[in-house]
């Protein structure tokens, strides 16, 4: 494991820092106020490791975006920026630990209006297991503490693994880059994602209740793929424990990169892909009530957008869903996923969003 510090720059430079040497950068556009066609500060902070996969996590002392250097290393880059000194547009830093020999990492991304405790570390997960290894099953999900220490950076605290025993689960299609999920009329099968914790990874504080709330994908004994989720609980000490789990598979489809939220009544919902040799890919949602009994999604299948046509020009599938939580209630889940329209060779993109009801169904809000 290594530390790497960067200082940033006030603007981004269409080039980096050291072509000739083979620098990387990662860019960030911070906005200047709540208007999204507004101004930004741009910062650019040069990296000497390919910045693969972001995926971004915002959290008190800084924006969190785990990178990855490439498909055929297990190398992965924890990175996090000075947010703080960003929202004003000063110059900011950002600090790295390379870690080795781990699975793709997600760091908590905090949903609602109420914080983590003051000084809290950020969580940052990964599944087990190593596809470059052929070994596609573990049972445990590994949890880390990473807390930057902006004034002396030597002093940045990166504390793991922890191993968190859960249910044993088999990546589903042995990883990513496979050809994994049928669809209709086409021997084209679709990559799954199925060796990594998807976006995003959720911390949900209610009242001094802390849950984090993480997904991925898993092969199912009904013979198509589920979705794995899990909700963790921290204690006073920020330790980390598992609170409850499930296996999202009702029936033999193929369910896969999934997305969660959860709302502020402590309401999970997930939105993911679905396909099978006889269904086009779509896009549908499930989720649970908080007194719902535990490991279980209990509301009704709900459909995004059905599919219309099979993609047969990759087997590449989006790499990830996204939800996000609507700030005007903390009730509604805005969802974003993809689908292929009758007779195109090439994705749309479907928005909704959807409310978690008592009455054991899911209210569809908006589509677009």
């Amino acid at each position: 494991m290594e530390l790497a510090e960067k200082d940033s720059l006030r603007r981004i430079r269409r080039k980096s820092q050291n072509p000739e040497g083979g620098s990387y950068c990662m860019c960030y556009a911070i906005s200047t106020g709540p208007d999204p066609f507004g101004s930004y500060y741009r910062y650019e902070f040069a990296r000497p490791l390919f910045p693969d996969y972001p995926r971004p996590a915002i959290w008190p002392d800084g924006y969190y975006v785990p990178t990855s250097t490439g498909d055929n290393i297990i190398q992965k880059h924890a990175s996090v920026v000075e947010r703080e000194e960003m929202l004003k547009g000063n110059p900011a830093k950002e600090l790295s630990f390379i870690i080795d020999d781990v699975n793709f990492l997600n760091n908590a991304d905090i949903d609602g209006y109420q914080l983590p405790p003051n000084g809290a570390a950020n969580i940052m997960l990964a599944t087990g297991g190593s596809q470059l290894n052929n070994i596609f099953t573990d049972d445990g999900i590994y949890a880390w503490k990473i807390k930057p220490d902006w004034t002396n950076p030597e002093l940045s605290i990166l504390e793991g693994p922890k191993k968190i025993e859960v249910t044993e689960y088999h990546y589903q299609g042995d990883g990513q880059l496979k050809k994994s999920v049928p669809q209709p009329g086409t021997d084209q099968k679709l990559d799954t994602q199925g060796d990594k914790i998807m976006s995003r990874v959720i911390y949900r504080r209610i009242g001094e209740q802390q849950s984090i709330v993480a997904v991925h994908s898993v092969k199912t004994s009904l013979g198509g793929g589920g979705i794995r989720w899990y909700e963790f609980r921290l204690d006073d000490h920020q330790d980390i424990t598992l609170f409850q789990q499930g296996t999202f598979a009702p029936d033999s489809l193929y369910r896969w990169l999934p997305s969660p939220a959860m709302d502020r009544m402590g309401n999970i919902g997930i939105g993911y892909s679905i396909s099978s040799q006889d269904l086009f890919p779509g896009q549908r949602f499930t989720g649970r009530l908080a007194g719902d009994a535990l490991g279980t999604m209990t509301l009704k299948e709900a459909v995004l957008v059905d599919g219309e046509a099979s993609q047969t020009n990759t087997l590449r599938w989006e790499d990830y869903t996204q939800t996000a939580m609507d700030p005007s209630d903390d009730l509604t889940i805005w969802y974003v996923g993809d689908y292929l329209k009758k007779g195109s060779s090439s994705y749309s993109t479907r928005i909704g969003a959807f409310r978690l009801q008592k009455k054991g169904a899911i209210e569809n809000k908006a589509i677009f």
